[in-house]
């Protein structure tokens, strides 16, 4: 049922904001910051986030409706196959240890670029963790982030 203005009433999802620095340690382990340990929940889904060069985490009831919307693709041919393939070869359930570090495994550190520094953000519906050299090559200039504000009618 919609509000005032058209707009839906959002839905009952987490919302990720915010970002943290840190280092992994030296068994490739992160620290995921309480406030996203909170919302992504005691068990939750890490993998790649196509087409960006960073990792994503989220809530299993996210990725559930991801999951659900691929699954419901009107076109299952080779590139449907190859990437569904690729996606989940590269994706993990993942718990956090007692002290609340995530062990990120080799293959997403490899395709993160991921060696020490990271950067935890918080990108609406998840959170993603960029190599900190590469997370300054995917801001927006500020032309470009006040057209797009504009054009989505944000601003």
């Amino acid at each position: 049922m919609g509000r005032s203005g058209g707009l839906s009433l959002a839905r009952d999802v987490p919302r990720f904001t915010g970002r943290a620095e840190h280092a992994l340690d030296d068994k490739s382990r992160l620290v995921v910051p309480a406030r996203f340990r909170e919302k992504l929940g005691a068990k939750f889904i890490v993998t790649i986030a196509e087409p960006e060069p960073c990792l994503a985490l989220y809530p299993q009831a996210t990725w559930d409706a991801f999951c659900e919307r691929l699954e419901a693709a009107p076109v299952k041919d080779d590139r449907y196959r190859r990437f569904v393939r690729h996606l989940f070869s590269l994706t993990d359930e993942a718990t956090l240890d007692a002290q609340g570090r995530l062990l990120i495994p080799a293959p997403l550190r490899v395709f993160a670029g991921i060696e020490r520094d990271a950067i935890s953000i918080g990108s609406l519906t998840r959170v993603e963790i960029w190599a900190k050299e590469r997370l300054s090559t995917a801001s927006p200039s500020a032309d470009e982030a006040s057209a797009f504000t504009t054009e989505l009618g944000l601003y």
